[in-house]
């Protein structure tokens, strides 16, 4: 999946909120092993790090794009490496908190997902998560509907990207099915004013649509923005527009 990190940073401070209110449920402890699943363009990967004094960090992507922009964040205590969530899990290494700011989403079966993250955490160790939780919004829901209609549907063999999402009982459950203590699962709005549906298209084209881009032939990718974007156009023709983005955050020990 390409990502642009200009498009992605568009949106710094609304993408930037939830990061925070995860930061505020870590454990501060001296001397942690630390991994980022998903750093992304890594600077937040190094204000996780600055708020863990004398911790060693790793953060990993599997985007060339988003850790070029890294780079210019790592020093002596964070160090970035270019590798998928699944290749980290197969690696068997053990860490003190297990980090994960909006990454989780893409990777599919989270119930399997989340006892292999579980089973690398060191004893006494944290899980630190926050994953969208927006999938019922419009803005993904015509994304759904869109790719079942034809031209698009033929052209993408009837593939719809399926969530994998769960919801927040279901989690504190694998949590606890895990041996996982201080368990705080919930979900949270985080309201976003946004100047038009041109932002919203802006916000959607940087993250739920790459799926679609990924697998539609060139021939169709101008068509599928156009059709979207009208669509967009059309429901939200009140101005600003407010997006309502929900977001799960969870944290437990083990």
């Amino acid at each position: 999946m390409a990502w642009n990190p200009d498009t992605y940073n568009k949106f710094k401070a609304e993408r930037y909120a939830p990061f925070y209110d995860l930061l505020s449920l870590i454990k501060v402890r001296p001397g942690l092993s630390v991994i980022d699943m998903g750093c992304g363009t890594g600077e937040l990967t190094r204000l996780l790090a600055d708020h863990l004094p004398g911790s060693i960090v790793s953060g990993i992507d599997s985007s060339p794009e988003m850790l070029e922009e890294a780079a210019s964040f790592s020093n002596t205590q964070v160090t970035f490496f270019c590798k998928t969530i699944q290749e980290q899990i197969g690696d068997g290494t053990k860490w003190d908190l297990v980090f994960s700011h909006a990454a989780l989403q893409w990777v599919d079966n989270h119930r399997q997902l989340l006892k292999d993250i579980i089973s690398i955490i060191s004893e006494g160790g944290q899980l630190a998560v926050q994953v969208p939780s927006n999938h019922d919004h419009f803005t993904h829901v015509f994304l759904h509907e869109l790719a079942l209609q034809n031209p698009y549907k033929e052209a993408l063999e009837g593939w719809v990207r399926k969530i994998p999402v769960l919801t927040i009982t279901e989690y504190a459950d694998i949590f606890f099915e895990g041996g996982g203590k201080d368990i705080t699962v919930f979900e949270k709005v985080y309201p976003h004013i946004l100047k038009d549906a041109n932002s919203l298209y802006d916000w959607v084209s940087g993250t739920a649509m790459l799926r679609y881009m990924d697998r539609l032939p060139d021939e169709f990718k101008d068509s599928f923005k156009k059709d979207y974007k009208k669509k967009l156009i059309d429901e939200f023709k009140n101005t600003p527009v407010f997006y309502p983005f929900k977001r799960i955050i969870m944290t437990a020990t083990f």
